[in-house]
């Protein structure tokens, strides 16, 4: 049946929007590479999971923790070494170049950052300086001045808002805690709670943590003793019920002692990844996604000392580093049990630690 006037336009317009989206569709993977203070910038195919080199940004200093603005759009890079500070790019959605917009002080040395729900505030843990800090982003994205330090106990390592942006949490490593935090969104203020969200046991050590993405489960990891907590979350998290406590390491452990690192979710939830670094191992776990509980799934080899890695926003590959090894690993998740097949090893820089990755699919250009 032939289409005429405007229905044939109409049917026109929408198939070449269509083809305009798919040519624009890109995944971009961003590596910090400590020791040779510089980032790593690939493209990933869509199909194949295959990276290609875009480009090495020299950054000057001792490059860790990143976080990407709510938009995506923008990538904060934090400096560990002197003077200490955070780094904002432009990303360049159609070919995943970075652009140095500016540099802000840091309250510490920072070995985490994130955004808070409106992109208004970049939230980071120091670990030596022992404290969590706010700074002030403004209406153009770019990271600027320190607003507020709250003092912890020994060794913060991660901060996140909960997705209402109510709360924010922070777990503290040489303290066996899990802090909340009122957060107000409209200031950037945090006020701490007398008692933490959840206390873990001496030795525990936590480190990193997601949250589930209904708000409902929090999956805590821990660096010194090799367990993973499932803690669930009521009142947007105003009480913290442990619900289960499973092993991140290999069946097969010979090592001195554990040294869990990192850990990541699925965006649709139903997996779980996460590393550690005496065993340079990747374990994965099935999610029910009704109880939060974990299943065991398989254990991995992986780069040398995989401090960081991370998932691409479709769901269908990993990518690994590790702070001794100078390649990354991609691998290919299979949809149906979250399986990982190594498709690949690509030169990084060295002290390789941390893993950002973006995909823009033309809407959010």
């Amino acid at each position: 049946m032939k289409t005429k006037g405007p229905l044939r336009h109409f049917i026109f317009g929408v198939l070449g929007l269509a083809a305009s989206l798919a040519v624009h569709a890109a995944t971009f993977v961003y590596v910090a590479n400590a020791d040779s203070r510089d980032i790593s910038v690939f493209r990933t195919d869509a199909q194949s999971g295959a990276l290609t080199g875009i480009e090495t940004v020299p950054v000057g200093g001792t490059v860790m923790p990143m976080a990407l603005s709510p938009d995506h759009h923008k990538l904060y890079a934090a400096l560990r070494s002197e003077p200490y500070s955070v780094v904002t790019f432009a990303i360049n959605p159609l070919d995943g170049k970075l652009t140095e917009l500016a540099r802000a002080p840091l309250a510490q040395s920072m070995a985490y950052l994130s955004v808070d729900e409106s992109g208004r505030y970049l939230l980071s843990a120091s670990y030596g300086g022992n404290l969590l800090a706010v700074n002030r982003i403004d209406g153009n994205g770019v990271a600027g001045e320190v607003l507020q330090t709250v003092k912890t106990g020994p060794m913060a390592h991660a901060i996140r808002t909960s997705a209402d942006n109510r709360y924010a949490f922070a777990s503290v490593l040489g303290a066996d805690a899990w802090l909340r935090l009122k957060f107000d969104s409209h200031t950037g203020t945090l006020t701490e709670d007398p008692m933490p969200a959840y206390a873990l046991p001496k030795g525990s050590g936590p480190r990193h943590f997601v949250f589930s993405p209904d708000g409902r489960f929090a999956y805590l990891i821990d660096e010194l003793d090799g367990k993973l907590h499932v803690l669930a979350l009521r009142g947007a998290g105003q009480t913290v019920k442990p619900i289960q406590t499973i092993s991140i390491l290999p069946p097969d452990f010979s090592g001195d002692k554990p040294w869990g690192a990192d850990l990541h979710l699925a965006l649709d939830g139903r997996f779980l990844y996460t590393s550690e670094r005496t065993s340079s191992t990747l374990a994965v776990y099935r999610v029910n996604r009704v109880t939060g509980e974990l299943t065991r799934i398989n254990t991995y080899a992986t780069e040398r000392q995989p401090r960081g890695f991370n998932i691409a926003p479709s769901g269908r590959y990993l990518f690994a580093v590790g702070q001794r090894s100078t390649t990354l690993s991609a691998y290919r998740i299979d949809a149906r049990t979250g399986a990982l097949d190594r498709i690949g090893q690509y030169p990084v820089g060295k002290g390789a630690n941390w893993v950002e990755v973006v995909q823009f699919d033309g809407s959010n250009e």
